[in-house]
């Protein structure tokens, strides 16, 4: 969907993001930890587990290899605007190989919120001021990340458990992960690499699984939890487009006719 799209960069790690037009999708794993500050507008985040809304003011991480749904809005005249910190993995090892921690596993990793809290605000807000400037004081992203780290330590005694794993995925089990996961819509090689396989051993597991193809078997599944939505939550066709894995709406809807005959308006105006 096409967009008024800006951002300024610190470095890397750390930009100021700006959405001036109606509306922004997108289906998205995130390779680094992600602690955003709201500035304005407002974000619905869909993972497996539920739909998460955010809004001005609101500060949040959100963990690395996470699959996630990110549906962007303006709001009241103002653009969808936040300043993201990217804490990589290799900026998180620097941090803590002088700190003494053993983070332990964790089942699953949800997204957490550090709203209003005046240190970590304090940390994000001072950063708009170097977006504008041409020449930035040396080393002053590394500086930054470091102090929004150990704030985040110092709020949060179990965050370590977070920041200082860095495992990658391994091999898990196959089904369950898909079961969980199929309404995000992404390359097969990020499916195989979440579940610890190549693209060809994720294919033949797949296959073997499910006796289907992986897009055939998603494309299925998707449509059924279509299917229910319309029926069970009688939720608008835009709304269940975007929250069932697909890219706009005329393919959907196209989709949807063909595997149940008739089109979503029409099973909105039967079970009204």
């Amino acid at each position: 969907m096409s967009m008024e799209y800006q951002a300024n960069y610190i470095s890397e790690e750390i930009k100021l993001s700006s959405y001036e037009d109606k509306f922004f999708r997108s289906d998205i794993i995130f390779e680094h930890h992600m602690l955003i500050w709201f500035i304005s507008g407002e974000t619905k985040i869909i993972q497996a587990e539920g739909a998460y809304y955010f809004k001005q003011g609101d500060i949040f991480l959100i963990p690395r290899n996470r699959l996630a749904t990110i549906l962007n809005y303006p709001k009241g005249g103002q653009p969808h605007k936040t300043v993201v910190m990217h804490l990589s993995t290799s900026r998180l090892r620097h941090f803590y190989a002088d700190v003494d921690v053993k983070p332990r596993a964790l089942k699953s990793q949800q997204i957490y919120f550090f709203n209003n809290h005046p240190l970590l605000e304090s940390c994000l807000a001072s950063l708009i001021p170097y977006f504008n400037m041409k020449e930035l004081p040396e080393n002053i992203a590394a500086l930054k990340i470091t102090e929004a780290i150990t704030i985040l330590r110092t709020i949060d005694k179990k965050i370590d458990d977070v920041l200082a794993n860095f495992e990658e995925p391994g091999k898990i089990d196959l089904v369950s992960y898909m079961e969980k996961n199929f309404m995000f819509n992404l390359p097969l090689e990020k499916f195989g690499y979440l579940t610890g396989r190549s693209l060809s051993t994720f294919k033949r597991d797949f296959r073997k699984a499910f006796n289907n193809t992986p897009q055939r078997w998603l494309t299925q599944k998707r449509l059924e939890l279509a299917h229910y939505q319309f029926v069970e939550k009688k939720k608008k066709p835009i709304d269940v487009c975007y929250e069932t894995g697909f890219e706009n709406l005329s393919h959907f809807s196209h989709s949807f006719k063909k595997q149940y005959g008739y089109a979503p308006t029409e099973l909105l105006n039967k079970t009204k």
